[in-house]
């Protein structure tokens, strides 16, 4: 786990004012280790009064279901963080399910998966739950064989809040803007696609409603210089 200093020409303070950029850290923890010891992680992250703002879940999800980590989130909620967990990405349908139920998450990270359930799919659209795809991840990690078969455009289409994301890019072979070429190269994504995309991946953020609409302007003179009658 990296950690931004608080103060300092590159701490998290100075970056909206210098550079435009803010942060928010998510402290994530590895499910393949003993859920107890991510207990005791958080509650010394907490007596320390360490800076972050949510948990998530990540690394191997088969055989590590969102039940066993039930005392986690509960303590992360108690606290008033802000919680996400890794869910349907190489775990079936039901670890997003139980992600929303019992972890109580606002947002999945991936969340592939849930394609292959159609009453998911129906919760997940009628209740905008947010959903963070990282296509070169899925391809290295084999949840799709070719990018040209990834279904982010199929997500959109069922009306999903998805996003697109780039995981660890170091690992992955992508930063965010590499993820947004290879799905216009290989996936044909439009440009009306692109600002759904933008848009959601603002309205599933942890900004507050005047950095969200500040962003969605953006995206709106954006997309109006993308027309054709331009």
């Amino acid at each position: 786990m990296s950690w931004l200093p608080v103060s300092g020409p590159h701490s998290i303070r100075a970056r909206p004012t210098d550079y435009g950029i803010s942060t928010k850290l998510i402290i994530s923890f590895l499910r393949d280790r003993p859920p107890v010891e991510a207990v005791d992680l958080l509650t010394q992250l907490l007596e320390k009064d360490a800076r972050f703002d949510g948990i998530g879940l990540d690394s191997a999800e088969i055989g590590y279901p969102p039940a066993l980590f039930v005392d986690l989130y509960d303590l992360a909620r108690a606290n008033g963080l802000h919680i996400v967990a890794h869910a349907g990405e190489e775990g079936p349908p039901q670890y997003v399910t139980d992600a929303l139920d019992l972890l109580h998450v606002e947002r999945i990270d991936h969340g592939n998966r849930s394609l292959e359930d159609e009453a998911l799919i129906a919760r997940l659209v009628a209740e905008r739950i947010p959903l963070t795809v990282c296509p070169l991840s899925n391809v290295r990690l084999r949840v799709v064989d070719d990018l040209e078969w990834h279904p982010i455009r199929r997500m959109l289409a069922h009306g999903l809040n998805v996003s697109v994301h780039s995981d660890d890019p170091a690992y992955f072979g992508g930063y965010i803007d590499d993820n947004i070429d290879a799905i216009i190269e290989r996936c044909g994504v439009t440009s009306d696609e692109l600002a759904r995309l933008a848009r959601n991946s603002i309205d599933s953020s942890f900004l507050d409603a005047e950095g969200k609409a500040r962003l969605r302007l953006e995206v709106d003179v954006w997309s109006a210089a993308q027309s054709p009658s331009r």
